[in-house]
């Protein structure tokens, strides 16, 4: 089994969400001044590859932790869309894939954008998903969805609809994968396991595929 990694790494210097304090990190401790190194991180719930839950946007809904462990693992299907031209996503595009989408519990987009990682271009002119392409995509009892850019809405979304349309179906959002290019275009398992804490709204993750 091979395993690939699809998270980038936090650092302090690390491209976060507009009007988003990057992570902080402070060694608190050292091995020269009291014999072992510990390190103090504050960062926010949304920072780096991370998941959405429902309550993130729709109130009354679940956090992370209302969520089963096993809502975080399990088989999944990558899309390639990096080809196309138009930067919506709709029924369209997706429809020819109804049967596959049917037989797994992710979808993954690839759109190639995390090529952008760490540049001004990342945040704007991304791919997103038509709200019609939401609300077919949510008919089918996802775990989650998956995409390697900043959001799963438009840069100048006020209501985020793309991302109610999934979350209130509790199908949990990973925003800003990478790697995906080194995915097949078939069936392989998933995982992207947040921080175990109350009331969680969103938590980075190690997202990981696992290729047999």
């Amino acid at each position: 089994m091979k395993l690939i990694d699809l998270t980038h790494s936090i650092s302090p210097n690390m491209p976060v969400y507009p009007g988003t304090e990057p992570p902080v990190f402070i060694t608190e401790w050292s091995i020269d001044d009291i014999g072992f190194l510990e390190k103090k991180i504050t960062l926010y719930s949304h920072t780096g590859t991370h998941i959405d839950a429902p309550a993130h946007l729709i109130k009354e809904h679940k956090t992370l932790d209302l969520l089963p462990i096993e809502h975080f693992y399990g088989t999944a299907l990558l899309l390639e869309f990096h080809n196309i031209k138009t930067k919506t996503i709709g029924v369209k595009e997706l429809y020819p894939y109804h049967d596959k989408i049917k037989e797994v519990e992710f979808l993954l987009i690839h759109t190639g954008w995390s090529r952008y990682w760490g540049t001004e271009k990342y945040f704007s002119d991304y791919h997103v998903l038509s709200l019609e392409a939401a609300n077919w995509l949510s008919k089918f009892g996802l775990k989650g969805f998956g995409l390697d850019t900043i959001s799963a809405d438009k840069a100048d979304t006020q209501d985020y609809p793309v991302h109610k349309a999934l979350l209130q179906k509790n199908t949990i959002i990973i925003e800003n994968l990478t790697n995906l290019v080194d995915l097949p275009c078939n069936q392989f398992e998933f995982s992207c396991f947040p921080l175990s804490f109350e009331d969680a709204d969103g938590s980075p993750v190690r997202a990981v595929a696992f290729i047999q």
